[in-house]
């Protein structure tokens, strides 16, 4: 018996470990061909742009998918740093874009679950609900009015336009709701007994045990409005404010040479968050109830 619970476990681990490597495999492949020269990315990877304008033969040729570099260089990231000013123009564009979405919204969110989850009023599940509503409304549902919301308050063509919606997005309050749910009322009425009011039991009981939500809740904004590409290219008309989202989504239109180099730097920041928060990102997923 023991000997099959075993023999289960080694396929378990077994299958997990050939998908894990099959997820990695693009990202991989990403790294090892961001170590190549310009040359050997244009003589790989160089019909890519040329498929659609060509016939005959050469238009149904395969791209050499390579996965060693023949010589390894940091041309690519030099030219990326160095030589493409317009990469770290638009990566602070995206930083300030996602920095004040992500800070505005965790406050937002943490004052209003804290409402829907500690305090009694009347209606309250009923707002909840319609809250969550807003939630499961796609992009494109709302999309027509936000853009004339903006209008109205003269921020289209600014940051203003995408960070406010931001903000007060629906999400970080219900994920940090279902979180706070976990925290037994006994510990609010406690603090009450000894006099203390909504705000100080919010700031020194609530938050401090929420730091796990909190962290999962900064984690999956990051990777949302990180690679957000839809709300720039409407709101946003001049391509030195867009972020670099967009800037990433048009890199191989010609630039197949620094493509996988600026590939690599853009996925950096959010995997080095993960990292960071990966112990409290695992349990706010979990307490939160937010399945994948």
């Amino acid at each position: 018996m023991q000997g099959l619970k075993l023999l289960r476990k080694g396929a378990v681990t077994a299958v997990l470990a050939v998908i894990a490597g099959i997820i990695l495999i693009p990202i991989v492949i990403t790294f090892t061909n961001s170590l190549m020269t310009g040359r050997e990315i244009g003589t790989n990877y160089g019909l890519i742009g040329r498929m659609n304008d060509t016939a005959g033969s050469e238009a149904n040729a395969f791209v050499n998918l390579k996965v060693l570099p023949d010589l390894v260089t940091m041309e690519q990231y030099g030219e990326v740093l160095i030589h493409s000013p317009r990469f770290l123009m638009m990566f602070w564009n995206s930083v300030f874009l996602v920095v004040p979405i992500i800070a505005g919204q965790t406050v937002v969110a943490a004052l209003a679950a804290y409402a829907f989850s500690k305090l009694r009023f009347r209606g309250r599940e009923t707002l909840f609900l319609v809250y969550v509503l807003t939630m499961l409304m796609p992009f494109q549902v709302t999309l027509v009015p936000n853009y004339i919301m903006a209008d109205k308050l003269g921020l289209l063509q600014s940051p203003g336009a995408i960070i406010l919606p931001g903000i007060f997005a629906a999400f970080g309050v219900f994920m940090l709701r279902q979180y706070m749910l976990h925290i037994p009322y006994a510990y609010i009425e406690a603090a009450k007994m000894d006099g203390a009011g909504h705000w100080r039991i919010f700031s020194t009981i609530i938050i401090p045990m929420v730091k796990p939500g909190v962290s999962a809740l900064t984690v999956l904004l990051f990777v949302d409005y990180w690679n957000m590409v839809e709300q720039p290219l409407i709101f946003l008309d001049d391509p030195f404010k867009q972020p670099l989202s967009v800037y990433l989504s048009r890199v191989n239109q010609g630039e197949q040479g620094i493509a996988f180099a600026a590939s690599m730097l853009y996925m950096t920041p959010m995997v080095l968050l993960f990292l960071y928060a990966e112990t409290n990102f695992i349990e706010g997923i979990q307490l939160s109830g937010i399945k994948g």
